[in-house]
């Protein structure tokens, strides 16, 4: 697999956190501040311009107050929808 962040691979990804991002109601700001973070590194992550690490990962799902695992399997289950 291509470590691109143009894949639909990981289109899916970022689709994924957005989506959870808006559902928990916050604004990129408000998961920010919870990271100690600018906006503009959520704006990068969400936008395609940062490339994430798990460890970052399960920090942006637990800034949203949702369990990582969950966000994971959206994630799997967004994966698994992709055509081969």
């Amino acid at each position: 697999m291509t470590k691109s962040l143009h894949t639909p691979e990981y289109t899916a990804l970022l689709r994924t956190l957005i989506d959870t991002r808006k559902r928990s109601g916050m604004t990129q700001q408000d998961v920010a501040d919870r990271l100690g973070k600018p906006q503009s590194y959520i704006a990068k992550v969400e936008g395609g311009e940062r490339r994430l690490d798990v460890v970052e990962f399960v920090a942006l799902a637990e800034a949203m107050d949702e369990n990582p695992t969950a966000v994971f399997d959206q994630l799997l289950a967004a994966l698994d929808a992709i055509p081969d």
